[in-house]
């Protein structure tokens, strides 16, 4: 009786070799990373008082600012902020308005804000830095950082690149004791997108007895 022949079936090596994605993927890696313009995080410079006193001021520090030029934030609780353009009326509370953070709020109170001299500065610097941005960001653009940031710093000036020279506006920002982290934050937020390169943080426990009572009938808490 003959034997039958009996065939072993050959196994299929399912392992699957990696090592060549893993080279891939750092060819890929080191693609984006080389080719890939990293975001630079945008921070807002602050002026610190000096503590030399013999220090000698410049006339642009001599110069008083003038109540058009100015604004005084006072930020509350529950994210409620009011303001006060040019001199505070001890009269009239109604001096003392209400906004908000935002588009809608600081932002347009400051960007509709006229001078004495009939200028909306806020507005004008903010059109000047859009076109700046622009011709910063258009195709083969040879503005380095170190012109930009020159340039930005005219224009918070009030240096524009026409030749006409804009004022500029002082924001006090008053945080009371019932204001948040956040809430300053925001503020400081709102003067980083406005441009706005003078700012004072005021401290309330500091202020004259007018006012605090003016703020007070005026209902900011």
């Amino acid at each position: 009786m003959a034997k039958k022949n009996l065939s072993k079936q050959k196994k299929m090596d399912t392992r699957v070799n990696f090592t060549p994605m893993v080279d891939m993927m750092m060819l890929l890696i080191t693609f984006f990373m080389l080719c890939t313009t990293l975001a630079k995080p945008q921070a807002m410079q602050l002026t610190m008082p000096s503590n030399d006193d013999t220090k000698q001021m410049n006339e642009e520090d001599k110069q008083v600012t003038k109540a058009s030029h100015t604004i005084t934030l006072y930020l509350g609780a529950n994210d409620k902020v009011w303001y006060v353009a040019g001199l505070p009326n001890y009269d009239d509370p109604s001096c003392v308005k209400p906004t908000s953070y935002g588009k809608d709020g600081i932002e347009k109170v400051l960007n509709e804000h006229t001078t004495e001299e009939g200028v909306n500065p806020v507005a004008k610097i903010k059109m000047a830095k859009k076109e700046l941005d622009a011709k910063k960001n258009e195709y083969n653009s040879k503005m380095t950082d170190e012109q930009y940031q020159e340039a930005l710093k005219k224009l918070k000036k009030g240096e524009l690149p026409s030749g006409e020279k804009v004022p500029t506006m002082t924001v006090i920002i008053r945080p009371l004791n019932s204001a948040t982290y956040e809430n300053m934050v925001a503020a400081l937020d709102e003067m980083l997108i406005s441009n706005i390169d003078k700012y004072v943080i005021d401290n309330v426990d500091k202020m004259s007895d007018d006012d605090k009572a003016l703020i007070e009938k005026a209902g900011v808490k």
